[in-house]
């Protein structure tokens, strides 16, 4: 789609920003597959802002601990994931809308990056 769209974005100063995760950089146990096409999309991502550059920036946005999982974590091992994040806190969905909005409307000279918006957690991995 991206290669099918590059022109209308290039003629109309467009970008591309990807939803990745941090488990694209440290695989999530139990969840390979999932890890897997997370980090081929962060690979594609880089590749497409050489490819589509000057006229197209492309990045990514690496949510950590926003949402809990469907599955019920038990109360004791939400603490133990927010132990590892440097905020101590879950994020919100606007956190993840704000570094898009930010990729599209103040990161003129920002492209084939991956900002990570996850509280730190990564600092702990």
């Amino acid at each position: 789609m991206a290669k099918l769209l590059s022109e209308t974005l290039a003629n109309n100063r467009g970008c591309i920003v990807n939803i990745v995760d941090i488990h694209a950089e440290r695989g999530l146990i139990g969840y390979p597959v999932y890890s897997i096409a997370k980090a081929g999309l962060v690979a594609m991502t880089k590749i497409l802002a050489k490819e589509f550059g000057p006229a197209v920036r492309v990045n990514g946005v690496a949510p950590g601990a926003i949402l809990w999982p469907n599955n019920d974590l038990s109360e004791q091992e939400r603490q133990e994931i927010l132990q590892r994040v440097a905020l101590r806190r879950c994020g919100e969905p606007a956190d993840i809308a704000k570094a898009v909005w930010f990729l599209i409307k103040d990161a003129d000279y920002i492209t084939g990056q991956i900002l990570t918006v996850d509280g730190g957690r990564t600092l702990f991995c």
